[in-house]
């Protein structure tokens, strides 16, 4: 089962947030139009402009993308009651004021994709989905937020890890993450809590003993990351139509058709998501030795066609972009025989495009053992094992329930 509301908190649940939201940075880049649009971009984004104009399909798909977006609320009207982002130019301009910021906290209302909410209703769309789709314009999204990296993982970025009202240690932020001193590493002493870049603070740890493994035994499975349970399935198949109603999980895609998925073919798929505030490392879930790691490159802002205009964004296409997105994936041989085999798969959603892994073919881990992180926004995950696993989930942990990190959430039988 799987559920198609906003449970994440990545954007509010109110879609005129995001349009709120939109509008500020729209005014910001508007403030003086006239010589904005005069000035050069990045020069990263001025090659992305010139790769929409001189390929005539990819300049009527960044055309067509923003006149499909129905003219009607809510779709991306600012309080004046005009449209917003309508033009692939006015979109690289906040592409580019984007670039060289780093994420505010805006207390609940907070935006966790601002790259994301700029696509917000164009990703619904038919044209939409044929050029987020195209390998040549992801190569161009790589290309930003590799910019962008630069930018985060810099002393720069620290600005905005301050106790202002929009600072991440302000007032709002420590209700949204209480008691962060005695939850993570940091030296509140310190400038920015002694966090070198915004990078390095949401890449934050947690202190020793904050998350220790509930039950160490080889007959349970615990959570590979602090997330929230969005969906477990059966008997899943080989190929299925996952960019249908439903989305179902096809392995084959899933795994980029490398040749271990078929092991699989049947088995079990538990998902779960990791929110913008929340801890962002990935943690082995059993002991065992790592038999391969495979990164698979993918799209950034393709969503499910089935879920038309989808206010939630990505949110609700989580199936469908373990198929598609930008993710990796690391088999570990279970020290448990009734385990055998099983896969942990980080898929990175939007400008969530890092994943970053952290252990190598041949290592031994053991359960609660770091192997990796995600680097920005919220993302997801999934375990996935094989038919002879014979899993049974806790009957009172449901869909949309939040999970601990190395809490037990599976139980293994012989």
């Amino acid at each position: 089962m799987l559920v198609h509301y906003r449970v994440g908190g990545w954007l509010p649940k109110d879609h005129r947030v995001v349009d709120k939201w939109l509008a500020k940075r729209i005014v910001k880049v508007d403030e003086h139009a006239k010589r904005v649009f005069e000035e050069p971009l990045s020069p990263v984004l001025e090659k992305f402009k010139k790769f929409i104009e001189d390929d005539p399909i990819v300049y009527m798909g960044f055309h067509q993308m923003f006149e499909q977006v129905p003219l009607k609320p809510p779709y991306c009207y600012d309080p004046t009651g005009k449209p917003q982002v309508r033009d692939y130019r006015v979109m690289l301009r906040l592409f580019d004021n984007v670039l060289k910021t780093a994420p505010e906290y805006e207390d609940n209302d907070f935006v966790g994709f601002p790259i994301n909410a700029i696509l917000d209703w164009p990703m619904g769309t038919p044209a939409g989905f044929a050029m987020f789709t195209r390998k040549d314009v992801n190569g161009h999204f790589k290309d930003m937020f590799d910019v962008w990296t630069q930018f985060l993982t810099s002393s720069d970025s620290c600005y905005v890890l301050n106790t202002t009202d929009n600072g991440w240690f302000g007032p709002a932020a420590s209700e949204a993450i209480p008691n962060f001193v005695e939850t993570y590493v940091c030296d509140p002493d310190k400038p920015h809590y002694g966090f070198t870049s915004w990078d390095d603070f949401f890449t934050r740890r947690f202190r020793e003993g904050m998350r220790p493994v509930h039950l160490p035994g080889d007959e349970w499975i615990t959570s590979a990351c602090e997330s929230t349970v969005y969906c477990r399935a059966f008997g899943v198949k080989e190929r299925d139509h996952f960019w249908l109603k439903g989305q179902p999980y096809s392995l084959a895609d899933m795994f980029n058709h490398d040749d271990m998925y078929t092991q699989f073919v049947g088995g079990t798929v538990y998902q779960a998501f990791l929110s913008a505030t929340k801890y962002h490392r990935w943690h082995s879930p059993v002991n065992g030795i790592v038999q391969r790691v495979v990164m698979v490159p993918g799209t950034y802002y393709a969503e499910s066609p089935a879920m038309g205009f989808d206010p939630v964004a990505q949110n609700a296409s989580q199936t469908f972009i373990t198929t598609t997105a930008a993710r990796s994936l690391i088999y570990i041989q279970a020290d448990n025989p009734a385990i055998g085999l099983m896969c942990f798969v980080a898929v990175g959603m939007a400008e969530v495009s890092t994943c970053e892994v952290g252990v190598k073919e041949g290592d031994a881990v053991r359960k609660g053992e770091e192997i990796g992180m995600f680097h920005f926004g919220g993302s997801t995950h999934c375990l996935v094992f094989r038919p002879e696993t014979k899993i049974t989930f806790p009957s009172d942990q449901k869909i949309g329930d939040d999970v601990l990190l190395n809490s037990v959430i599976a139980k293994i039988s012989a």
